[in-house]
């Protein structure tokens, strides 16, 4: 019989337990029984964590900022001219030429350890390990469970070491290169807005309970710390240690000048002798006057300067006057070299002022010299002050130097131009070991005498030996010879044993009065004149 749609079977329905009834029966519990695991909260953005994703955002853009500067610094190690990325733009193309980031590499507080390897260690490569080490720990922390102010002031503290560092830099661009660097300022900013946020971070966090965890701090640090440590590492073992510019670019052909050419800086006693080939207006020279003395090394050179204007007006080997007014102060060096340190420095401070006096008015360039040092006032434009600029120039001539300046010579050997830059502190160093290594084998030879052999010193020995035995032998007879002959009864000679004679302004005596051992036999003699007259 079929059953309509109101029909239905009463032991088919399921009755569902009631949750007011209490424990659920054991059929409806979970497969896991009494000891299943609690369920996992839901993940909740705590207070701070915005913050500290903020932290995390600006070590990313640091770390992009130093390595950018990192990678421009390796480009050089080269010793050739680069482009910089001088932008914190993405994008933006690199700048060939002056510049605030050019200014900043070259000077010696863009790199460590600039004495041990070629270019040093760039300050901006510890940064970007830095830089990215923070970043992991901020992304960490940031969806870190339980996080509580005890990791936030950890974090805090660590940015401090970047925005730190940052103001030592920064200062240093404003009151000693006088210059800045967009990347560096661009570095500068993420370190200044990590540090602010990672303090926010600290102050919105929950305080922590329980015992302070050194241990997990001390490891956060060690794990900073190898990170440095590891980048640095592969950096000095991908660094070249040997350049085949550190055996120089040349050598002098002849050393010695006629005197009054070459111009003697004050020096230090058992300063290494070089010669600097400078133009006094040039600015290449005045920056490498100033990398020299920031290197350390220039009290460690005794230096001679070799006049070279690169001005047409006295300098027949360049067709236009690169430097106007060079030779004029060249004329002035030469005529007081007792200034000569006092003048060129004078000319470094005001290149710019005296390159456009030079192009517009020599004249006044001229007078001006004569009016600031009155000892160069007579010898100024003279003759004699023009021809000692033009053998100086014939010096460079028979020496074969090329027409630049500047070019420092240490001992014989030339400093070459790649390594006058970055790498000036490793390979200036070298070349002073070479040239104090060689003056010191110089003078052990000069003072040592000759080595000999075994044999050649028998030789010489027996031949001393025969030698003195010869000389003897000649002593002898020459003593036989000279000895007194038998002829002791012959009047008029002195006998051996008589004193010493009488000189020959000495009057004569009688015979009576002259001392001597057998006065009787002399009475008999010649006149005692006579024998005088005979003494040799």
């Amino acid at each position: 019989m079929p059953r309509s749609d109101t029909d239905h079977d009463d032991s088919a329905t399921i009755d569902l337990p009631d949750p007011s009834a209490g424990a659920l029966p054991s059929s409806a519990r979970s497969p896991y029984g009494d000891d299943a695991p609690p369920a996992r909260p839901e993940r909740q953005f705590e207070p701070g964590a915005i913050a500290t994703l903020l932290v995390a955002l600006c070590c990313v853009a640091g770390a992009v900022f130093a390595g950018r500067s990192t990678a421009d610094f390796a480009k050089h190690l080269d010793g050739q001219v680069h482009a910089i990325s001088c932008s914190v733009m993405p994008g933006e193309t690199a700048q060939l030429g002056a510049s605030g980031c050019k200014t900043a590499m070259m000077s010696p507080y863009s790199s460590v350890m600039r004495d041990q390897v070629w270019g040093g260690v760039p300050v901006a490569l510890p940064g970007l390990a830095l830089f990215c080490f923070l970043a992991a720990i901020a992304f960490y922390f940031t969806w870190m469970p339980g996080r509580s102010r005890r990791e936030s002031g950890w974090l805090w503290l660590a940015t401090l070491v970047p925005a730190a560092t940052s103001a030592v830099f920064a200062n240093i661009a404003a009151n000693e290169l006088g210059t800045f660097c967009t990347l560096c300022v661009g570095i500068y900013a993420s370190s200044a807005g990590a540090f602010l946020f990672a303090g926010a971070a600290f102050f919105m966090a929950q305080r922590g309970e329980g015992p302070l965890p050194f241990g997990r701090w001390l490891l956060y640090c060690a794990e900073g710390v190898l990170a440095v440590a590891a980048v640095g590492y592969v950096w000095m073992a991908w660094v070249p240690s040997e350049r085949e510019s550190l055996k120089g670019c040349g050598t002098l052909v002849q050393r010695k000048a006629e005197p009054g050419i070459l111009v003697s800086l004050p020096r230090n006693e058992g300063a290494t002798p070089a010669l600097m080939v400078i133009d006094p207006l040039c600015p290449a020279c005045r920056a490498f006057e100033v990398r020299l003395e920031q290197s350390g090394l220039r009290p460690r050179l005794g230096r001679d300067l070799l006049l070279f204007p690169l001005d047409s007006t006295c300098n027949w080997m360049v067709k236009t006057s690169l430097h106007p007014g060079a030779c004029a102060i060249s004329e002035a060096i030469l005529c007081a070299p007792a200034e000569a340190d006092k003048v060129l420095g004078w000319a470094f401070k005001e290149q710019e002022r005296l390159l456009a006096l030079g192009k517009s008015d020599e004249p006044a360039l001229r007078a001006e010299l004569s009016k600031t040092f009155p000892a160069v006032a007579t010898c100024l434009g003279s003759a004699d002050a023009k021809a000692k600029v033009n053998k100086s120039l014939r010096f460079a001539v028979v020496n074969a130097l090329p027409v630049s300046t500047p070019q420092l010579y240490v001992g014989d050997t030339r400093l070459c131009d790649e390594d006058s830059d970055l790498g000036l502190e490793f390979a200036l160093g070298r070349l002073l070991q070479t040239a104090s290594a060689q003056g010191a084998d110089i003078e052990a030879e000069a003072e040592a005498p000759a080595a000999t052999s075994p044999a050649a010193a028998a030789l010489g020995a027996d031949a001393g030996a025969a030698k003195a035995g010869s000389g003897a032998d000649e002593g002898a007879a020459k003593a036989g010879d000279a000895a007194p002959k038998p002829k002791a009864n012959v009047p008029g000679k002195p006998k051996a044993d008589v004193p010493e004679k009488p000189k020959a302004d000495v009057p004569e005596k009688p015979q009576a009065d002259v001392p001597a051992k057998d006065p009787a036999p002399a009475k008999d003699d010649a006149a005692p004149g006579a024998a005088q007259e005979e003494t040799p």
